[in-house]
Parts: C-alpha cells; sequence; structure tokens
C-alpha cells in the first residue's frame, strides 16, 4: 500500500467530555475508537500516530507537524 492510497481522517465524533469517540475516514469509513487504534498501528491512515498515555492507556494523535489546523481536536464533526 503506497503513501497515496493511506486514508486519513477528515472528521470526528467526541462525547460529553469532549474525548474522541469515533473517526470518519477520507474514504467515507466510520471506525470507532478501537477499529482507529488499529489502523493507526498498521499504518493505514496518514497523519496520525500513537502514544502510550500516562495512564498506560494507548492514544491517537496527529503528527507533530506544527500546523494546529489539521490537529484531531480541530477535525469537523459528523453525525
Amino acid at each position: 500500500m503506497g503513501p497515496n492510497t493511506r486514508e486519513t481522517f477528515i472528521a470526528v465524533q467526541k462525547n460529553g467530555d469532549g474525548d474522541l469517540t469515533s473517526f470518519k475516514t477520507s474514504s467515507g469509513r466510520i471506525l470507532d475508537y478501537e477499529q482507529a487504534l488499529q489502523e493507526v498501528n498498521a499504518g493505514a491512515i496518514a497523519g496520525v500516530n500513537v502514544f502510550k498515555g500516562r495512564d498506560g492507556e494507548m492514544y491517537i494523535r496527529g503528527d507533530a507537524d506544527g500546523d494546529p489546523s489539521n490537529n484531531l481536536d480541530a477535525l469537523p464533526n459528523f453525525q
């Protein structure tokens, strides 16, 4: 799978606490957080990475490229 075929996240859903719960990909797929983690780990999604939080859990974050407009929190919400 070449770099041009990798999907990106284009929209998100958040819970009442503002935590990301679901992601919409550039091909229109909807992934819950667990599915998204697996896809990011597999390298199928461009522009994001997985890191281990202080609580030991794994989290998805946008690549640190200095552009706040493509942060996951800045993506539009979808229904």
